[in-house]
């Protein structure tokens, strides 16, 4: 997977809230965690019914560095997903260092019981599994992807296995890359995992098609990777006010205008924005708060970004 450094992306987002559009990451992150004005939006998650809040954390590309000031940000922005009432995190084998500086988190805050941790790895191979574990200091996770599924043919054998014996809750795959959503669709259908983790965003509805309506017909959780389309909506709308009918459904940023559109698709279980941020977590846990848009209302977001 690839994007932009972690400076580019950062500095388009720093813009849009520094210029009024997200006036509560000006506030001190935990402030912010700490009067957040009612819970989260929660989704069950089909297969069990367990209810997942609808917004979580990415982790690619911005806790890749096994460095300090990685680890400093690491930690805030765990704590404040987890005071904000967000439980999901997400991060993969292949994501440099981020497994490790996750686990040194968890570990010095004692909080991996508060955390949904879904990882990935490239192959169904014990030996990478094992590593996973040892980084993120657990001997158990909540979800288990194959990432970057490729294969229509591909088998989820070893991952049920995996999940019977108790190392993983949930077993799912991924793909980001639109050449693979065919393979995506074939092992969705035949192998029915509990997750599907595609990208999905106001500039990018190509999961709409065919891998949402294909996840509700299986009864498969979707988590939504790359929801502000690697930076491009934000870069779409600099200098631009939030339209006023954005209160409709709560949006006070762009970046809840945006996670909201995803959200307000009734087959997406939770969006992982990634963020270094604890700020910008702290606004991204907003679109989880409030009314949410209807079909409608989407249909005019799509067509607002569309006119940029």
């Amino acid at each position: 997977m690839t994007g932009p450094s972690r400076n580019g992306r950062a500095m388009s987002r720093r813009r849009m809230l520094t210029m009024g559009l997200g006036a509560a990451a000006l506030l001190p992150p935990l402030a912010v965690a700490q009067t957040a004005p009612e819970p989260l939006i929660a989704r069950p998650i089909p297969r069990s019914g367990e209810l997942l809040p609808t917004v979580g954390l990415g982790t690619a590309y911005v806790f890749d560095r096994a460095d300090e000031a990685t680890a400093q940000s690491a930690r805030q922005v765990v704590d404040a997903l987890i005071m904000g009432g967000g439980r999901l995190i997400d991060t993969a084998s292949s994501y440099g260092d981020a497994e490790s500086v996750l686990g040194a988190v968890m570990a010095s805050a004692g909080s991996r019981d508060k955390i949904f941790i879904a990882t990935k790895l490239e192959s169904p191979d014990a030996g990478e599994l094992q590593r996973s574990l040892a980084r993120l200091k657990t001997a158990k996770l909540d979800l288990l992807q194959l990432h970057n599924v490729h294969n229509p043919n591909q088998s989820l054998a070893r991952f049920r296995d995996w999940k019977t014996k108790g190392t993983c809750r949930y077993i799912g795959i991924t793909s980001t890359f639109h050449g693979d959503f065919g393979a995506v669709e074939a092992v969705l259908r035949r192998e029915q995992p509990d997750f599907v983790q595609v990208d999905y965003s106001l500039a990018d509805r190509t999961a709409e098609r065919r891998l949402l309506p294909l996840a509700s017909d299986t009864r498969t959780a979707v988590l939504t990777a790359i929801p502000f389309g690697r930076s491009r909506l934000f870069q779409a709308v600099r200098g631009k006010p939030l339209p006023e009918w954005a209160a409709d459904f709560d949006a006070a940023s762009w970046a809840q205008f945006f996670l909201k559109f995803l959200i307000g698709h009734p087959a997406v279980t939770a969006v992982i924005p990634g963020t270094s941020s604890a700020a910008h977590m702290a606004d991204n846990l907003g679109a989880a708060r409030g009314r949410l848009p209807d079909a409608a209302q989407r249909r005019r977001m799509v067509a607002f970004i569309e006119a940029l």
